[in-house]
C-alpha cells in the first residue's frame, strides 16, 4: 500500500475544535515544526488502514445511561464515510440502551421514511446504512462498516437477539456490497428469516429478510452492542408490562406471557374473531392474522403489516392509540357479556351458554334454523344460525364456520 498523500492545512489561531487545539500545543512543544505531527498522522492513518491499533483507536469511556427520549435531537456528529477521511473532532461517548430502546430508535426512521443518502444527514446522523446503525445504537458519532464492529461483541447466529446487528464489510472494496442491518427478531422457528431494520434505497425499511441477507449472505457477521442493557429495568418473567419485549417474543415457535398479553389487547381492539379459543401463550396463526388486521387498520402496508408486532404496533395497543380492527378509534370494544370460551360450543356440549347464545341469535334475527326454541344442547341449528350471523358481518372461510369466537360473541351482545 502506498503512503497516503496529505494536504498541508494551516492551523487557525481561533479555531476552537479539539483537533486544532491539540495541534497548536504540539507545534509549540516542537518549536513550531510540523514534521513530528505530520509523521504521527501518517503512522496513525496507516494503523487505521491496516487494522492495527484497533483497541486503542476505539477505546471507549463508560457510556451515559439513555434518557426516556428515544432520540435526542442532534445526537450524532457528522462524520466520514471511510476511515481515510477521519475527522479530528471528538465525538460524544456511546449511550447505554435497552433492546427496546434500540428498536424504538430504529423505528423512528422507519416511521419518518428517511431517504437514503451517503452524504446527507438526518437528526445529526448520516443517512446511509452505517449512519442508521450509529443512530440506533446511540453512538453519538457516524461510523462506517469498517468501524462499527469496534462497538460490538461478535456473537453466533443462535445468540442473536433484537437490537443486535448483522454486518458485512468488504475491506478490499467497501463500496462493493458492504451493508449492515439491525436484527429485529426471527419470523420462523427454523430461523431462516428475520425482521430487519435497515437504511437502504429509497428509504428506511423494516421488512422480513432471509438470513443473513439477500446477497453476500455468507459474509455477514452478527454483533451485539457492547453497552446494551439486557434487563432494561422492565422486569422479567412471563408478563411484559408495557415495555415492548422485542420481535423475537412473537412468531412461529414463540411462547410466553407476551403472546397472551398481545392476544388480549388485540381482542379488546376488535380482533376476537380470529380466535377460535381465547388467546393463549403459544403463538398461533390467529395471533398473526389479528396482528396484521390491526396493522392494516392503521393504514400500514407491506412489511409494516406483516403480522409480527413491532415497537409501534405494541405502543398503539398498550396506549390505546390508532384505529380498532372494526374501524373505530381507540379504546376498548368489549362486550357486555364476557365470552366464555369456544369449548362450550361444540358437538356434544350442553350448558347454559348455548341457551344464552341461541336466545341472542333469535333476538338479533338469526334464528330461522331452529325448529323449536333454543336449548342447552349444542345442535346443527345453533351452528347454522351462528354461521348466518357471521356471514352477515362479511366474514368468510374459517371466520364464518358457525362456531362463535370472542368477536362473534362481542357483536352479538354489544
Amino acid at each position: 500500500m502506498s503512503t497516503p498523500v496529505f494536504d498541508e492545512i494551516p492551523v487557525t489561531r481561533d479555531c476552537p475544535c479539539p483537533g486544532c487545539a491539540r495541534e497548536r500545543l504540539a507545534l509549540r512543544a516542537s518549536g513550531g515544526s510540523r514534521a513530528s505531527t505530520r509523521a504521527a498522522a501518517v503512522v496513525a492513518l496507516g494503523a487505521v488502514l491496516t487494522g492495527a491499533g484497533t483497541g486503542a483507536a476505539h477505546a471507549l469511556a463508560q457510556p451515559p445511561v439513555a434518557t426516556q427520549n428515544p432520540l435526542p435531537p442532534g445526537q450524532g456528529a457528522p462524520g466520514p464515510l471511510f476511515a481515510q477521511q477521519a475527522a479530528t473532532h471528538s465525538a460524544p461517548a456511546p449511550m447505554r440502551l435497552t433492546r427496546a430502546q434500540i428498536l424504538a430508535r430504529a423505528q423512528t426512521w422507519v416511521d419518518a421514511r428517511v431517504s437514503y443518502s451517503m452524504s446527507a444527514y438526518y437528526q445529526g446522523y448520516r443517512k446511509d446504512c452505517s449512519g442508521f446503525v450509529s443512530m440506533a445504537w446511540g453512538l453519538g458519532s457516524n461510523q462506517w462498516t469498517g468501524s462499527l464492529a469496534a462497538y460490538g461483541v461478535r456473537i453466533g447466529k443462535s445468540q442473536l437477539k433484537p437490537g443486535d446487528m448483522l454486518l458485512f464489510h468488504n475491506p478490499s472494496n467497501p463500496a462493493a456490497g458492504s451493508h449492515v442491518t439491525i436484527f429485529g427478531g426471527w419470523t420462523d422457528s427454523s430461523k431462516t428469516r428475520y425482521v430487519a431494520y435497515e437504511q437502504t434505497r429509497p428509504h428506511t425499511l423494516k421488512r422480513t429478510t432471509p438470513y443473513a441477507y439477500w446477497n453476500h449472505s455468507g459474509g455477514y457477521v452478527p454483533y451485539r452492542y457492547k453497552y446494551v442493557a439486557e434487563d432494561g429495568g422492565s422486569g422479567g418473567g412471563g408478563s411484559s408490562g408495557t415495555a415492548f419485549p422485542g420481535a423475537s417474543a412473537f412468531g412461529p415457535g414463540a411462547s410466553g406471557g407476551h403472546v397472551t398479553e398481545l392476544g388480549r389487547m388485540l381482542v379488546k381492539r376488535g380482533g376476537g374473531r380470529f380466535y377460535q379459543v381465547g388467546p393463549g401463550p403459544r403463538w398461533s396463526d390467529a395471533d398473526r392474522r389479528a396482528t396484521q388486521a390491526f396493522q392494516k387498520a392503521q393504514g400500514w402496508q407491506g412489511a409494516e403489516a406483516d403480522g409480527i408486532p413491532g415497537p409501534a404496533t405494541w405502543r398503539y395497543l398498550v396506549e390505546g392509540k390508532g384505529r380498532d380492527i372494526g374501524g373505530g378509534s381507540g379504546g376498548s370494544t368489549g362486550s357486555a357479556t364476557a365470552f366464555p370460551g369456544g369449548r362450550y360450543f361444540r358437538p356434544g356440549q350442553s350448558n347454559a351458554h348455548v341457551t344464552e347464545l341461541g336466545k341472542r341469535l333469535v333476538k338479533k334475527g338469526y334464528g330461522k334454523h331452529y325448529t323449536q326454541g333454543p336449548g342447552p344442547a349444542w345442535s346443527e341449528a345453533d351452528r347454522r344460525n351462528v354461521e348466518a350471523f357471521q356471514r352477515a358481518q362479511g366474514w368468510r372461510g374459517r371466520d364464518a364456520d358457525g362456531y362463535p369466537g370472542p368477536e362473534t360473541w362481542r357483536r352479538l351482545f354489544a
